[in-house]
């Protein structure tokens, strides 16, 4: 903001530092209102549907239970299944057990 304010346009900040007039209008709004252009803080991990504890604790009760199954027990899709299961650790892959070959060594 204090390049602006020195008298360059909007064009010669945007090419600059690299960024779009939508980030300069926006930190223009940010700077009339409150007077800096900090961040207001990290953002924390919000859930809407698939709690943490809830999910884990359902898939401990039915360990069986497919992607599908379980999206339709929260009210979510299978991939946003998928997708909290993977930030959890928790893999739903079967494995075969391993067989032995049946061919002779000769």
């Amino acid at each position: 903001m204090e390049y602006l304010d020195e008298g360059y346009t909007w064009d010669e900040a945007r090419i600059a530092f690299n960024i779009s007039y939508a980030s300069i209008a926006g930190w223009r709004k940010k700077y009339k209102e409150t007077g800096e252009v900090k961040r207001s803080g990290t953002r924390q991990a919000t859930y809407k549907k698939l709690e943490p504890a809830k999910l884990k604790a359902y898939v401990e009760e039915h360990p069986d239970a497919y992607l599908k199954e379980i999206g339709e027990a929260f009210g979510c899709s299978d991939t946003a299944v998928m997708k909290a299961l993977k930030r959890l650790g928790i893999t739903r892959k079967k494995r075969p057990n391993a067989t032995t070959s049946k061919t002779r060594n000769r």
